[in-house]
């Protein structure tokens, strides 16, 4: 089994900050972690020699995104899985979950298939790993739909998620649904029951309902603050919410697009690092460039930095991972440690993967990535092998 050995850097390991240290990687795990007075002199792995401004991070971990350089989830292909897989390691992403959107059921099924026979046949180390299906709708509000299509929305249903979950080989592992509909606190309540997380999120609940339904099982929110009843004084709505309860995590997309900086902020100061996850959101437009493009079966124009529907509703983003690291700092001045929590473990924790994944320990996947002093990506392992390097 191939051995990698990553050296001279700043270690953000699990234990704690090591400030000149080393990474020891042998096939798709990490063997040993530690500071360059302990390092092993054998010279029978490859060595990188870093510069000592460099960190070593764990893998960020996407749990919500669409897309990525013209592929598509809803695309039903082993080929957009594969582009995406290839193309996420360059933002700093070693994992993620493959996101669905409100569609016609037969195709929803048909990617729900597809993602499943993914994960179970390919799934290939030297590229992101699909952890699993997040399930966008289509068990959502009218009233909150965004881009979403509103003429796809069905009141949850637990018979059909249960369906859906056969087909999906038990992968799906996130639900975003309205809990305020119709039987929605009962599917909240199955799906807690069944280790699936359910996520409040483009639902027009009011307080009184996001309590009853944070109580039946909700401990994930939906990109806060959209597609969801914003704060009022006199109603909290979801975003107040899910901001008081820290039983809840909140996802946010920090492009400074979709939250004001203020806002993003705002959040940050409410639920610390331990209550937030760091998405992308991101649709097939990303890494493309402006121009018109399909999501959910509605047409998006990408412009700058913003992608709209016809009417000007927010159409998923175009937003990297590493590129929303960056952002949340600068808008929130956290640590590095707090971004670390953000986008791995409080993922992985999330999604119930903490044992392999979510920080650097021996004995984890060798998920890594080579942040500069400037914290860009300059390279990334996905599982032991070189996904990415500037």
């Amino acid at each position: 089994m191939k051995r990698r050995l990553l050296k001279n850097a700043v270690i953000y390991a699990e234990t704690g900050k090591i400030e000149q240290g080393y990474v020891l990687t042998e096939g798709d795990k990490i063997v040993e972690v530690g500071p360059m007075s302990s390092c092993p002199a054998s010279s029978e792995a490859e060595v990188v020699e870093l510069d000592p401004s460099f960190s070593v991070v764990p893998g960020f971990i996407d749990v919500h995104i669409h897309g990525a350089s013209g592929a598509d989830v809803m695309d039903a292909t082993d080929e957009a899985l594969r582009t995406m897989a290839k193309t996420l390691p360059k933002e700093g992403t070693t994992s993620f979950l493959a996101t669905t959107m409100t569609a016609p059921i037969e195709q929803i099924e048909r990617a729900l298939q597809n993602v499943a026979q993914y994960i179970d046949r390919s799934n290939p180390s030297g590229e992101a790993e699909v952890l699993g299906i997040h399930l966008e709708g289509p068990f959502i509000s009218p009233k909150r739909a965004g881009a979403q299509h509103p003429k796809n929305i069905i009141e949850p249903n637990i018979e059909l998620f249960q369906n859906w979950q056969n087909i999906a080989n038990g992968h799906i592992r996130l639900v975003t649904l309205a809990p305020e509909e119709k039987n929605g606190l009962a599917l909240t309540a199955y799906l807690k029951e069944h280790g699936v997380v359910a996520s409040i999120g483009h639902s027009d609940a009011v307080y009184k309902q996001v309590k009853a339904a944070i109580d039946a099982g909700v401990k994930h929110a939906t990109h806060l603050f959209n597609g969801m009843r914003g704060i009022h004084h006199r109603e909290p709505g979801v975003a107040g919410a899910v901001l008081m309860h820290e039983e809840v995590i909140c996802e946010l997309i920090a492009d400074g697009v979709h939250v004001a900086p203020e806002m993003i902020r705002f959040a940050y100061q409410n639920k610390g690092s331990t209550g937030l996850i760091l998405i992308t959101d991101a649709m097939r437009a990303k890494c493309l460039g402006a121009g018109t493009y399909e999501l959910g079966g509605q047409e998006v124009t990408v412009q700058g930095e913003k992608a709209t529907l016809r009417d000007g509703t927010l159409a998923g983003s175009i937003l990297k991972l590493g590129d929303a690291v960056k952002n949340a700092m600068v808008y929130t001045g956290c640590t590095l440690e707090d971004i670390i929590r953000m986008t791995s473990w409080n993922p992985a924790k999330q999604l119930g993967v903490l044992d392999r994944k979510g920080s650097i320990r021996a004995g984890k996947d060798a998920d890594l990535v080579v942040l500069n002093e400037q914290h860009d990506v300059v390279m990334t392992i996905c599982r032991g092998k070189l996904a990415y390097s500037k």
